[in-house]
C-alpha cells in the first residue's frame, strides 16, 4: 500500500485552518486530523484523574494512562479516550483553560507528536490533513505538504467571534492575542518556515480558501509524481 500522503497545515485561531482543512479533507478523499482534539483529550483526562495541568508530573502521569481514539473522517468529529467519548467534554470551559498546560509540557509535548505521527502512519487512507500549530515545523517537517493559513488578526477575531455567536469582537480578539502570545511561548505559528507555502486568507472567502490550500497539495502531489 502506497504511503499516506501527509499534508501539514499550522495557523492561529480564525485563520480558517480548521473548516479550511476539513473541506479540503472532504474533496480530496483525504482523512483529517485535529491536533487540538488530542491536546484537549489528553488535558480532560488529566482533570479526570484528579490532576492540575498546571503540574507537569500530572501531565506525565496522565499521558501515560492516556488511550484516545479519534475519528478521522472530516465528517465525523469524535473521540475518545479509552471507551469514553469526549467529545463534547474536551469543549468545555474547565478542559478549554486546562489546555495550555498541556501544550507547556515539552516533554508530553514530543510524545503526542510521535502520536499524529503514528496515527497518520496507520491510516488506511491516501492521504491525511493535519492542522494545528506546530505541524510543518516540528510534527512533520518533512512532510510533502506543509501549507501556514494566516490572516490579519482583525479579520480572524471578527470570524473567531462569527464562529462563537459572540457580539463582544474586541473580547474575542484579545483572548486570541493572549492565547497567541502563550502559545507563541512554545512554538511560532505565525511566521513560515523554509518551504511552507504561506496562503493569506485575509482577503479570501472560504471557497477561494479552500481551492488556494487544494491547489499547493496538488502541485506538491504532482511533484511526488514527478520525482522532484
Amino acid at each position: 500500500m502506497p504511503e499516506t500522503f501527509f499534508v501539514g497545515i499550522d495557523g492561529p485561531a480564525g485563520s480558517g485552518k480548521s473548516s479550511v482543512s476539513k473541506e479540503a479533507a472532504r474533496r480530496l478523499g483525504f482523512g483529517y486530523l485535529d491536533t487540538g482534539s488530542v491536546y484537549r483529550a489528553l488535558a480532560w483526562h488529566v482533570l479526570n484523574q484528579g490532576g492540575q495541568t498546571t503540574d507537569p508530573a500530572a501531565v506525565e502521569a496522565g499521558f501515560a494512562t492516556f488511550e484516545p481514539r479519534i475519528s478521522l473522517d472530516p465528517d465525523v468529529r469524535t473521540i475518545a479516550v479509552g471507551e469514553t467519548d469526549v467529545t463534547k467534554a474536551i469543549r468545555t470551559p474547565e478542559t478549554t483553560a486546562a489546555v495550555a498546560g498541556v501544550a507547556k509540557t515539552l516533554s508530553v509535548r514530543a510524545k503526542i507528536n510521535d502520536l499524529f505521527r503514528q496515527i497518520v502512519a496507520d491510516a488506511d487512507l491516501p492521504g491525511v490533513i493535519v492542522e494545528g500549530r506546530d505541524i510543518t515545523t516540528v510534527v512533520a517537517p518533512d512532510a510533502p505538504a506543509r501549507i501556514l493559513l494566516t490572516a490579519h488578526p482583525e479579520v480572524r477575531a471578527a470570524r473567531r467571534s462569527k464562529e462563537m455567536g459572540a457580539d463582544d469582537v474586541a473580547k474575542v480578539a484579545e483572548a486570541m492575542r493572549q492565547r497567541d502570545a502563550s502559545d507563541s511561548t512554545v512554538v511560532d505559528f505565525l511566521n513560515a518556515a523554509e518551504g511552507v507555502t504561506a496562503v493569506d486568507t485575509t482577503h479570501l472567502n472560504f471557497d477561494q480558501s479552500v481551492d488556494a490550500v487544494l491547489s499547493v497539495i496538488d502541485e506538491r502531489r504532482e511533484e511526488g509524481r514527478d520525482g522532484r
